[in-house]
């Protein structure tokens, strides 16, 4: 009998409340969800729902009220720093080139910056960068901005990565070209990914798996495995199979509005 493949990260029954003008408000109530080794999983819900906060939680940075969330099948309870995170804003500091910019993670931990830069240089070129490493992040566009803070994450080494809506300012035609570029960098280095998106169409070109959730209180209102052949690009939106996932979570989604 085949083995069942171990859960990457497995949550188990998160909930999270805040107090908000001196009152509880329950946020994320019951979320259970895992992700496989080397899976690409999308989170879509409602805006305002709870997903950052969600996203937050499992990168440590907010603590769970309830539930427990394990790591390789491991109870964790100090997550922070062992899993890399990419926020809705690119977060590079304006005064650091481009390379500077890719390597504070390393210096953080404590690496050398000649090694870090070494490091970083042999992948500029992967991520589009090459001839922009003295460059300062004002000069750059939305989309090399966007890279220069994915190669900061990748360059930490981090196997599990949390994405929040990394390509939501950009525009239609730039998000499409880095949803294609993030999948190509996802085939070489075999991380597995979490992220949230707005866009129906993006989870389902990018995804294993799609979680849904509902408004606020999140739970989880919807599970889809995504059996789509891979490479997959845009002009698959036509196809038939396509179109019905997407109308199974688009029905989901307007239910919970």
């Amino acid at each position: 009998m085949k083995k069942k493949p171990t859960a990457k990260i497995k949550l188990q029954s998160i909930s999270k409340s805040f107090v908000v003008n001196g009152k509880k408000k329950l946020v994320l109530d019951g979320i259970s969800l895992d992700v496989k080794n080397g899976e690409f999983v999308s989170i879509v819900g409602p805006s305002g729902c709870g997903k950052t906060t969600l996203l937050n939680i499992i990168a440590g940075l907010e603590m769970e009220d309830k539930g427990s969330i394990k790591l390789n099948s491991i109870p964790m309870n100090k997550r922070l720093g062992r899993i890399g995170y990419m926020q809705q804003k690119d977060l590079l500091f304006p005064w650091r080139s481009v390379l500077d910019n890719a390597i504070l993670g390393m210096e953080i931990k404590g690496i050398s910056r000649s090694v870090a830069r070494k490091k970083a240089l042999g992948l500029v070129d992967t991520f589009g960068l090459k001839g922009f490493e003295d460059q300062y992040p004002f000069t750059l566009s939305g989309g090399m901005r966007q890279r220069a803070a994915f190669l900061r994450i990748v360059l930490l080494d981090q196997d599990i990565m949390l994405l929040d809506e990394p390509f939501g300012a950009l525009d239609a035609l730039t998000r499409m070209q880095m949803r294609e570029w993030l999948l190509s960098l996802w085939k070489k280095f075999h991380n597995t990914i979490v992220f949230v998106t707005h866009d129906v169409d993006e989870a389902i070109l990018a995804s294993n798996k799609i979680y849904v959730l509902t408004a606020r209180p999140a739970q989880l209102a919807l599970t889809v495995d995504v059996k789509l052949p891979r490479p997959r690009n845009y002009k698959m939106v036509a196809l038939p199979n396509f179109t019905k996932i997407k109308k199974q979570i688009l029905t989901c989604l307007y239910k919970e509005i």
